[in-house]
């Protein structure tokens, strides 16, 4: 007898490096949050200086696409700092880090990606969130 495969199935299948489009949606996804963080009046004061820093803005870039890649199930290594060191003395508030998942989220909704994809992108931000806000 032959199971049937349904849509939940294949999408279990696949990886969510592989349902957030490999490294190049992955990129484009990074891309949109950042232009969401610049107009987000929560965020914007940590990100729009780097505006007039354009390879330095280029860097992080590479630097949340790597480690978005590496997390989600993709074949790139990141080799930056963890959550931890990347945050200390910074002092995120705790809505500052809610913005930031917003945003993240809306950028997923542009992009079109599934609820499914949503929900377990946001399993991964709530695992990196005592690394993330720190005093």
């Amino acid at each position: 007898m032959r199971k049937q495969i349904t849509f939940k199935d294949n999408i279990m299948a696949r990886t969510l490096y592989e349902r957030l489009g490999e490294q190049q949606g992955i990129t484009k996804l990074v891309d949109d949050v950042v232009d969401l963080h610049m107009t987000n009046p929560l965020v914007s004061p940590r990100f729009l200086p780097y505006k007039s820093k354009p390879e330095q803005l280029k860097k992080i870039k590479e630097h949340t696409v790597n480690f978005f890649c590496a997390g989600a199930g993709g074949p790139q290594q990141y080799m930056g700092r963890d959550m931890v060191q990347t945050h200390t003395g910074m002092n995120i508030s705790a809505q500052e880090y809610l913005a930031v998942v917003d945003d993240i989220l809306g950028a997923m909704g542009s992009n079109k990606y599934t609820e499914e994809d949503k929900k377990d992108v946001l399993a991964i931000l709530y695992s990196l969130k005592e690394g993330i806000i720190r005093v």
